[in-house]
């Protein structure tokens, strides 16, 4: 063998072992993201976990708005991408708690008792003004002692949250907005930026509130990071005075 053929037969061998090592560095960097995503989401592959979604408004079917349909789509590529199942689920029919599964729950409390309950429970610091009557405070947000109204088509407020009951249970998504658009936003912006927060909250519990600015200009896709409101969110209420009752002496 002459110089010549030696250096190509090294040169190919060099490659071969650069493609080699390349391969396995580019592979086990995304097998450890994929297991980050999965810790974070609480999603190992093949698992199973909940959607659970509100009905329309007088129906006995299983009819979701259109804006809370997209928002499942984002929610079902994050559980795919992690190898996972997903289960759709009203929530009037979702009765058992949390932790055994991973669970993304999606809707504001007047129409999703799910998402009431999980506020009363896991959020006492939160409050939503459900009253159907009109009124400048309609949907309105208060999270301690601060109030946030909706301004529809301008600006609207929606709660992201994720909550554990410990380290080895399985966490719950909340999205619980203002308006339909608002769950999608929320959604939008989790699967955009959930690297970002299992970098700063790892596998413990969180709570954002998120404006979406000017929807009816740009749909779900402007969103800002009002405040983190986790202990605040999670510090129960002082009580409502009750309405003291009036008697007229006869």
């Amino acid at each position: 063998m002459n110089d010549d053929v030696r250096n190509i037969v090294l040169g190919m061998l060099a490659a071969a072992l650069s493609g080699a090592l390349g391969w396995l560095a580019r592979t086990y960097l995304w097998r450890r993201k994929l297991r980050r995503k999965q810790a974070f989401f609480g999603l190992p592959a093949n698992s199973e976990s909940l959607l659970v979604v509100n009905r329309e408004a007088g129906g006995p079917e299983l009819t979701v708005m259109r804006h809370d349909v997209f928002a499942l789509l984002e929610l079902s590529a994050l559980i795919k991408d992690c190898g996972a199942h997903a289960q759709v689920v009203a929530h009037d029919t979702t009765q058992q708690g949390f932790g055994e599964r991973t669970e993304f729950c999606v809707g504001g409390p007047a129409s999703n008792r799910r998402m009431a309950a999980h506020l009363q429970s896991l959020l006492p610091g939160v409050r939503v003004n459900v009253d159907a009557e009109p009124g400048p405070d309609r949907g309105a947000f208060q999270i301690g002692s601060e109030r946030y109204r909706l301004e529809s088509g301008q600006g609207e407020y929606v709660i992201l949250a994720r909550l554990t009951a410990g380290s080895a249970a399985r966490p719950v998504f909340l999205f619980c907005g203002q308006r339909a658009i608002t769950n999608q936003a929320a959604t939008r912006y989790l699967a955009r930026n959930h690297e970002r927060l299992a970098r700063k909250h790892g596998r413990n519990t969180f709570v954002l509130l998120l404006k979406v600015v000017n929807s009816q200009a740009y749909g779900p896709d402007v969103v800002e990071l009002v405040a983190e409101v986790t202990r605040v969110a999670q510090t129960p209420l002082p009580t409502p005075p009750a309405k003291k009752s009036s008697s007229r002496a006869s």
